[in-house]
């Protein structure tokens, strides 16, 4: 079995096995397949000794009672999903070497296309039938959090940021953050968290050019808690206006 590395992106669960699957996904048989194989059979059929009609009507009633099981189980997967609609959950996912990856986050809506339902997650969608764990709310909530931020740096007027964020409690708090932005780790003499309050200093920014910037905040617990998609910094060069001058010409106009 895989060995699960585990680590949590945008308020995701994510546990990537650092092995391949010792066993890959068994191909089961279809209602296409099977109607294959019988046409198959209907044509390859020895014509000194050809199958009964039957035979061939049991195998179409076969063939009719899996497709209704099929259905069936579609209709219950996609009942289920609508009832998950703001839960937390963690989607399975497998690629084609056979590495598994888990993707944990709130279900915000269910849509159903092509008769198959789909969960929407952080803006991404996943298939209801990978469905692998729902998480009880509280664990959430005992992750580290930072709250969505948009920062305004002018370089005319640089001025220190703030982000509101949790360290998490019991065994998966965190005792610091790390900070990125665009990729790019900042030092970490820039960053002061006191009373909820993440304070990035102004000399974090001073090398940016004008543009929008992701920032990532990092956690140093257990799980490697990472926020990646909710702070960004917009960095713009306004002049700022000197409203002293206006000031001083009134008060000397006044004076004449």
């Amino acid at each position: 079995m895989a060995d699960l590395v585990s680590s949590i992106t945008d308020g995701v669960l994510q546990k990537t096995s650092s092995l391949t699957s010792d066993t890959a996904n068994s191909n089961s048989l279809g209602k296409d397949a099977f109607l294959q194989l019988l046409v198959t059979q209907m044509k390859y059929q020895d014509p000194l000794n050809p199958s009964t009609d039957t035979e061939f009507v049991s195998q179409l009633a076969t063939f009719s009672q899996l497709e209704q099981l099929q259905n069936l189980g579609t209709t219950m997967t996609n009942s289920q999903a609508f009832g998950l609609v703001g839960k937390d959950v963690i989607m399975k996912s497998e690629d084609s070497i056979g590495n598994t990856t888990y993707y944990s986050g709130t279900v915000d809506f269910v849509t159903v296309t092509n008769g198959k339902a789909y969960f929407s997650i952080a803006g991404k969608l996943y298939a209801a039938e990978n469905l692998d764990t729902v998480i009880d709310e509280n664990y959430m909530n005992q992750l580290p959090q930072v709250a969505d931020t948009d920062i305004s740096y002018n370089i005319a007027d640089p001025k220190d940021a703030t982000v509101k964020i949790s360290l998490g409690f019991g065994n998966y708090s965190a005792s610091k953050a790390i900070v990125s932005i665009d990729g790019n780790e900042i030092n970490e003499e820039f960053i002061r968290i006191e009373n909820g309050v993440m304070t990035i200093k102004k000399e974090a920014f001073a090398d940016l050019k004008e543009g929008t910037y992701r920032v990532s905040v990092s956690f140093n617990n257990t799980i490697e808690t990472t926020a990646s998609n909710k702070v960004t910094v917009t960095v713009v060069n306004k002049p700022v206006e000197d409203t002293s001058g206006s000031d001083a010409s009134k008060d000397s106009g006044s004076t004449t």
